[in-house]
């Protein structure tokens, strides 16, 4: 079936400014619409062989893939995202996802910088009817958090286990880890004690206003890592203070290719996190538009660090929803067992 590229365009741009989007993203859609419109069929096709069309003016990364889909016949992903949300009330999506939620990918508890016990929160977890919840607390580096050597993590291991033997509504509590990305996108834990762990949730915490390319590097070497299962609240940013921080700053987001780290990503299966914190709430729109583009999956984590903090998966679910993240992408929407045979698979 023949499509019009520049007819698509201009059909997304409708579509954002009947969702009440900002201004910026709709005028891209349409100065990259009256772009295609005055290119020659022919030559949008042999840019789209040759990988070129983001070079025409007007056009970046995203919409020349909504060309190069059109141009195949397809309906561009992001326009079919669009138009699946369009008459569905943000309650109602939010409501979706946040009832398919079956656990929680990333928590903290008093072993590092949370407040309770690993019971306490696994407790909490229950309560709230989640079937799981995996135990992220922090790697040495972090020491301001309290990080865990690899002695206390053994130890930790090992509490993870014996809590466990007493759960007979079927709830689990599964090991992990929120390691430290390096500098040079290491993993602050031996692969040995990695690898034996249910979930590992990797994050930047360090050099967070590093040059763009470098941290576009560091992130990339650690997607590429085996042991990797989630890239935690991936720009870093702060958007307000959190409960009792007297400071008045914020944190900017760290600068790197989004497109290229969202890429590698989805390649590699690791999953997005949406971190539901109301101090972060990263990433940002844009950003998580971009990744659903680019395939990725999701982990929709509380970033919990005590129990009534479990509670605020809504607020993911909500941004995700916004965004058309589909449900089926969001890895804490499967089953325990699904979720660890995605996390044992073979990496290559």
């Amino acid at each position: 079936m023949d499509r019009d590229p520049a007819e698509d365009l201009l059909a997304i741009a409708i579509e954002l400014e009947r969702a009440g989007e900002a201004g910026y993203r709709i005028k891209a859609f349409r100065r990259a619409a009256q772009t295609v419109a005055a290119t020659g069929r022919a030559e949008l096709a042999a840019r789209a062989a040759e990988g070129s069309l983001a070079r025409l003016p007007g056009l970046g990364d995203v919409t020349a893939r909504c060309v190069a889909e059109s141009l195949a016949g397809e309906e561009p992903v992001y326009l079919r995202r669009l138009l699946a949300t369009a008459d569905r009330p943000l309650d109602e999506a939010t409501e979706e996802l946040h009832a398919a939620l079956r656990g929680d990918c990333h928590s903290h508890s008093d072993w590092s910088d949370g407040t309770e016990s690993i019971a306490v929160m696994a407790d909490a977890a229950r309560a709230l009817g989640r079937e799981y919840l995996v135990l992220t607390d922090h790697s040495p580096r972090l020491t301001i958090a309290r990080g865990l050597s690899a002695e206390r993590l053994e130890a930790q291991l090992i509490e993870v286990e014996r809590l466990n033997t007493g759960y007979g509504d079927g709830f689990r509590l599964l090991s992990g880890i929120e390691v430290d990305i390096l500098d040079d996108g290491s993993l602050d834990q031996t692969p040995e004690l990695l690898g034996r762990l249910d979930v590992v949730v990797a994050s930047v915490h360090s050099k967070l206003r590093s040059p763009a390319d470098v941290m576009t590097a560091r992130m990339l070497a650690a997607v590429a890592d085996p042991h990797i299962d989630i890239l935690g609240h991936c720009t870093g940013r702060l958007v307000r203070r959190a409960a009792g921080d007297t400071s008045t700053q914020t944190r900017p987001e760290s600068e790197f290719d989004a497109a290229a780290v969202f890429a590698a990503c989805a390649a590699r299966g690791v999953a997005v996190e949406i971190n539901s914190r109301p101090d972060r709430l990263d990433p940002p729109k844009r950003l998580l538009r971009l990744a659903v583009e680019a395939g990725c999956l999701f982990a929709i984590d509380s970033d919990a660090h005590y129990r009534t903090q479990l509670d605020w998966l809504r607020f993911g679910c909500e941004r995700a929803a916004r965004c058309g993240v589909p449900v089926d992408r969001v890895v804490n929407t499967w089953p325990a067992e699904r979720l660890l045979a995605w996390t044992r698979r073979d990496r290559g």
